[in-house]
């Protein structure tokens, strides 16, 4: 008899390159040659695929910025690689002709690799031939011959001003005294809202290639960055937007990574919304301190816990009065999208509600929210310790902890794929069904 399959429904995530500069502080100096020739690689094969990963032997650098109290938690860590041609199969350069190319393919070029969450490695080569760092994903989505850095980028470029940003232009900010210090690139991808202060940065990073809403122009260094614009353009295409990204499907369930979905009007929150506004509303809240308001959910039916959550989020940010009225205007959906405020003080802002009620010995299932990507919550590592006591906690290096990480879903979809599901019934993410087996 064929295994049943079920799937887990919520009932509601030259050499002035930085490898020179950084040898002549520590070396004597040389009587000859490229000291960076002096380190050997190693390249695997890119084998049959167009599209795969060609690893070579880490290395290591200084970090991409300067350690600063109150960082943002997204300041990425990215030393680039230097200079360097395009690397085909076995490692050999490859050489490339260099077609002009439009807004439209920057970006898709861009968004292949964040699909294939290519892992950031600054002497590592993806299977296009370049090289998996800031300066590498450019000269991909830009198409160029090799592989630039961020002192060589610009001449491909010309600079514009921030008024005329347009999607596949590039922001840059090369440290010429200290490259391995602040210095970064990314795509630019169109303003995330009228006020043009956050937007979509396309970029290369640890721990892999992402989309994510950026303040301008930069997390540190901002009054650093330039804006280029390639030279490379196809005529009569030059000032064309690529075609915009379709309205997201309704809400599925599962977290979103990258959501930067702009706010839909006050329309949609209130007594008697119902809809999937509302839902990624109440798990942004959840993510911020709300989860003491929430009993079940958060759902796509407005409750008085949607009301309370988000007027306690207003008054972490100090508004009083109208300005914290319990409804989300577009600056409250501004600052839960970009991750930007304070948190909610979850010693103060609400007694600790009880937890979902159990159901013969079964712990009651918190919601998929508590799962998400960067979701911190004692549920997690009830999770995680429930895993290793059944056996799926093979790929726990340390832990389990409270933060969910790839770790988390990979031993969730292991179990899952135990259970004889496949598809997405296994996709690492504990639903109700995964919850309740995982626990009886």
């Amino acid at each position: 008899m064929e295994t049943p399959v079920f799937e887990d429904i919520d009932p509601a995530n030259n050499c002035d390159c930085p490898g020179c500069l950084h040898w002549r502080r520590v070396l004597p100096r040389s009587t000859g040659g490229h000291p960076a020739a002096a380190r050997t690689v190693i390249l695997a094969a890119a084998a049959t695929t167009a599209f795969g990963a060609v690893h070579v032997a880490p290395a290591h650098a200084a970090p991409h910025a300067p350690a600063r109290p109150g960082a943002p938690a997204d300041e990425p860590d990215t030393p680039q690689g230097d200079k360097a041609p395009l690397h085909g199969s076995g490692g050999r350069p490859a050489g490339v002709k260099t077609p002009s190319t439009t807004r439209a393919d920057i970006i898709r070029r861009a968004k292949q690799w964040i699909a294939a969450r290519v892992p950031y490695g600054m002497s590592e080569y993806w299977g296009d031939g370049y090289r998996q760092d800031c300066s590498g994903f450019v000269s991909m989505a830009w198409n160029l011959p090799g592989n630039e850095w961020t002192g060589s980028l610009g001449k491909y470029g010309v600079r514009i001003a921030k008024d005329d940003l347009q999607s596949g232009d590039i922001l840059l900010f090369h440290n010429p005294a200290d490259p391995e210090q602040g210095s970064h690139v990314v795509i630019f991808g169109g303003w995330t809202d009228y006020t043009h202060t956050y937007y979509l940065a396309y970029e290369e990073t640890r721990p892999h290639a992402r989309k994510q809403a950026t303040p301008y122009a930069y997390w540190s260094n901002s009054n650093r960055y330039l804006a280029y614009r390639y030279k490379g353009l196809a005529g009569g295409t030059a000032g064309a937007e690529p075609k915009p990204e379709p309205e997201p499907e309704p809400d599925s369930g599962k977290p979103e990574a990258l959501d930067v979905t702009p706010y839909p009007g006050a329309a949609y929150f209130g007594p008697g919304a119902d809809n999937r506004y509302v839902t990624q509303l109440g798990r942004m809240l959840v993510e911020r301190g709300a989860l003491h308001y929430y009993t079940t959910g958060p759902g796509p039916r407005w409750t008085d816990a949607d009301r309370r959550a988000t007027r306690a989020f207003q008054q972490a940010q100090g508004w009083r009065g109208a300005d914290a009225d319990g409804k989300p205007g577009r600056q409250t959906w501004t600052l839960l999208i970009t991750g930007g405020g304070k948190d909610i003080d979850t010693g103060v802002a609400v007694p600790p509600a009880p937890g979902p009620p159990a159901s013969h010995g079964v712990p009651g299932y918190p919601g998929r929210a508590m799962f998400r990507p960067g979701a911190t919550n004692k549920y997690v590592t009830q999770l995680g310790r429930q895993l290793v006591k059944k056996g799926f906690g093979k790929y726990y290096t340390t832990g389990p902890a409270s933060r969910w990480g790839e770790p988390d879903r990979r031993n969730v979809e292991a179990f899952q794929r135990a259970q004889g599901w496949r598809g997405g019934a296994a996709d690492g993410y504990p639903g109700p069904e995964t919850w309740r087996r995982l626990f009886s």
